[in-house]
C-alpha cells in the first residue's frame, strides 16, 4: 500500500465521521451520550467488530 493509499484512506474516514455532527448534531450528541454509558468491555467488542470488519473488506477488495 502506497503512502498516497493511506492517507486517502484516512481522509475518507474524517469525511464520513464529520457527516453526522455537520447534518444532525443532536442525534450524534445522543449517540455519543448513549456510547458514554457502554462498559469498557462492550466498547472493546464493538472495537474488535470494527477491525475484523475492516480487515475483511480489505482483503475481499483486495
Amino acid at each position: 500500500m502506497s503512502s498516497d493509499t493511506f492517507w486517502s484512506a484516512i481522509a475518507l474516514v474524517l469525511v464520513i465521521e464529520g457527516l453526522l455532527p455537520l447534518v444532525s448534531p443532536g442525534r450524534w450528541r445522543r449517540a455519543f451520550s448513549q456510547l458514554l454509558q457502554l462498559r469498557d468491555g462492550q466498547l472493546r467488542f464493538f472495537g474488535l467488530c470494527s477491525i475484523v470488519l475492516g480487515l475483511l473488506l480489505l482483503w475481499i477488495s483486495g
